[in-house]
């Protein structure tokens, strides 16, 4: 979800001349598997109007938040050709990134941090668009075309382009469903001005499953296959650019970079994990790194840790909250002191959040008189008014 930039590549290339659409499209998944995506599909770009009419409808509700860019030029984003008119096919690609292991587990070890699936590894958006400009490059080589790929970086609705490719279907989380690798792929685009052959879309399989609602730590599905981002943990430890509104704070326990709780939840999952070697390689410091080791980084050290991954995009200072509210909901008194050592960060959010970390670990009497103190220093209103609410 975090820092959209316009990913658009253009390839251009003589080709070869009188290439059968049927026959390039086959040799187009071979080269595709080639490179490491596990799926392909080709649709039409005037296949998703009725995605385009839900997602405005999301962008009138507010759902969307402080995503602003979501809401710019919605219309370049709800077709294919709103954004580039030549487009004729649209190539879908997809790169499995199942867990090795249950996502979930690390909920229970409170005292370490809960981080995204995707994010454990090196950055995606890095990772998937080498190997689209790579799948281009022989694209243009065989068949005289032009492209632009894409990579969750642009107006780009990837989800329903990749159900009318017939790789997966949205799920009522939202999210794609694959019935060969469940909730976890990393999508990709290729638009071309070739006339390839399409595949037809995917049905919906979800039946009357709704695990992935019912998982929901802040019920941010006001509806199946509606999401409202403000209650998204996802939305409030990566997007959103304040202190986490005191409401979700506790649900968000240890989680300090995502959410995998709807995608674990879905039950197609066991297919993803059916002798599939495309996985992406998770960073064994990323798998649960203890809480007080990542409270106590600073802005060095924060981007050495998280160098080439998506959670160094948010920042320090972003982080350190979640760190603090992960604290706050662990539970273990000795970290405490780790929260204590922030309260003279030079970050007012940071402050704050380590307020109501003491809040939820200290007794009433220590924390009081702690407070007391700490008012004398604090000059910043949102800080003063944790201090006030956490007492």
């Amino acid at each position: 979800m975090a820092g959209r930039r316009a990913g658009v590549a253009d390839l251009r290339g003589p080709g070869f001349l009188n290439s059968d659409p049927t026959e390039l499209k086959t040799a187009l998944a071979r080269e595709a598997r080639a490179l490491g995506f596990d799926c392909i599909g080709i649709t039409e770009p005037g296949t998703i109007e009725n995605a385009g009419k839900h997602f405005l409808e999301f962008i009138a509700s507010g759902g969307h938040g402080d995503m602003d860019w979501l809401a710019n030029q919605p219309e370049r984003r709800v077709d294919p050709r709103g954004l580039w008119q030549d487009v004729r096919s649209v190539i879908m690609l997809g790169v499995n990134y199942g867990p090795d292991q249950d996502p979930l587990a690390i909920l229970r070890q409170r005292t370490r941090a809960a981080i995204s699936v995707y994010a454990q590894g090196d950055d995606y958006h890095d990772l998937i668009k080498k190997r689209l400009k790579a799948l281009a490059r022989w694209l243009v080589a065989t068949a005289p075309s032009e492209v632009k790929v894409f990579v969750d970086t642009a107006a780009v609705m990837e989800k329903p382009l990749a159900q009318a490719a017939h790789l997966g279907w949205q799920g009522k989380h939202t999210n794609l469903v694959s019935r060969e690798f469940g909730s976890w792929l990393f999508l990709g685009a290729i638009y071309t001005t070739l006339e390839l052959p399409r595949d037809h879309a995917e049905i919906d399989h979800c039946g009357s499953c709704q695990a992935c609602l019912d998982i929901c730590p802040t019920s941010a599905f006001p509806a199946p296959y509606k999401l409202d981002a403000r209650r998204c943990i996802s939305y409030l430890t990566i997007e959103n650019k304040g202190p986490i509104p005191h409401e979700f704070r506790k649900a968000i326990g240890n989680r300090i970079y995502g959410c995998d709780d709807c995608l674990a939840a879905c039950p197609w999952n066991k297919f993803a994990q059916e002798g599939r070697e495309a996985k992406l390689a998770a960073r064994g410091e990323l798998r649960a790194p203890e809480l007080a080791e990542l409270s106590r980084l600073d802005d060095v050290a924060f981007r050495a840790l998280f160098t080439k991954s998506p959670v160094k995009r948010i920042g320090r200072d972003r982080f350190l909250r979640n760190v603090l509210i992960a604290i706050g909901n662990s539970g273990d008194v000795t970290l405490a002191e780790e929260a204590r050592r922030l309260l003279d960060d030079a970050n007012p959010m940071v402050r704050g959040a380590a307020v109501w970390a003491l809040g939820q670990l200290m007794s009433r009497d220590e924390f009081v008189a702690m407070k007391i103190a700490a008012m004398d220093r604090e000059s910043d209103e949102s800080v003063r008014e944790e201090w006030e609410l956490a007492s």
